[in-house]
């Protein structure tokens, strides 16, 4: 998950998808949304049984594997970005529709409802990364803060809802918005008040957003579903590999380099399936209501044993 959110067009959440742990984390992420929420309101009997039912184990591992990937990778990746960016682009791609066929698998059905919201959030999100010609700010851009503090909250809000949506890149998504130079800004400016601004309007987004598709997966899981793989079509707009691999969203026909890219669009799509085939065998995903369930039985004897 790390390494895939180094690239843009890519997301972790999509590699938490096909290894079948996406709705465990997103629950676990909401879980702990309302914990603080209890925290906040004084109910702190709830605050402590919601931390209980909370699987820290499974998501500290996760996140200690996704910074390491992120320190052991993002040079390496950078690089082949830069260096050989059709080639690249193309693995991506392939990597990426290896998961649509994956996340196709995972529906029970496909109605006309989870076609329409597939092939309409698909077409919109292709359009809108479209908008813009290329996916990283300028390199002449002046890298300082010029906007509010409550400007970078509400970027920070919208940018870490690509942290748990397939498709989506969070650096991306601060480019778009015109955000990528200002944060790097207040990065390199150290200036506390604005990276606490954005730092908050990031918890407060994840909290926000993790609620609602926690809520959404429970209730309508098939058409959430439909709707993360339009996202995932709509991303290969921006890993096409030609003509300039992920450094654009512009579209070209396959020239110059062809037969290697294509074998990579191939391989990148046998690897994801072969996980796939892996993880459907070994590796047993209780569905969301269960695990909710199986979660607050847990967190019943829990409380009690102790009273």
């Amino acid at each position: 998950m790390g390494s895939a959110d180094i690239v843009p067009g890519v997301s972790g959440g999509t590699i938490a998808l096909v290894l079948g742990i996406y709705d465990e984390l997103i629950h676990n992420i909401s879980r702990g949304a309302h914990g603080v929420k209890q925290l906040l309101t004084g109910d702190t009997a709830g605050f402590r049984q919601t931390l209980r039912s909370i699987e820290w184990v499974w998501l500290i591992s996760l996140l200690v594997g996704i910074l390491a990937a992120v320190f052991a990778l993002s040079s390496l990746i950078e690089h082949l970005l830069e260096n050989e960016p059709v080639r690249t682009g193309a693995l991506f791609l392939g990597l990426i529709l290896g998961s649509i066929w994956v996340a196709l698998r995972m529906l029970d059905k496909i109605d006309a409802i989870s076609l329409v919201l597939m092939l309409g959030v698909g077409v919109a999100f292709f359009a809108l990364l479209g908008l813009r010609s290329d996916t990283h700010a300028a390199d002449d851009a002046a890298e300082v803060v010029t906007k509010s503090w409550w400007v970078f909250f509400i970027a920070g809000a919208i940018a870490i809802c690509a942290m748990i949506l397939p498709g989506v890149s969070g650096s991306f998504l601060l480019v778009m918005l015109g955000m990528y130079s200002e944060v790097l800004g207040a990065v390199n400016d150290r200036d506390v008040v604005i990276l606490m601004a954005f730092a908050l309007g990031c918890a407060v987004g994840l909290g926000l957003f993790s609620t609602l598709l926690n809520w959404l997966l429970a209730n309508y899981h098939r058409w959430v579903l439909s709707a993360m793989i339009g996202l995932m079509l709509g991303s290969t707009r921006v890993l096409w590999p030609w003509p300039g691999g992920t450094e654009t969203t512009e579209l070209a026909l396959p020239s110059d380099d062809v037969v290697v890219p294509m074998l990579l669009i191939v391989v990148g799509a046998a690897v994801v399936v072969a996980i796939d085939l892996v993880a459907t065998r070994f590796v047993k995903v209780e569905p969301l209501p269960e695990h909710e369930r199986s979660l607050e039985a847990e967190a019943a004897q829990t409380s009690d044993a102790a009273r």
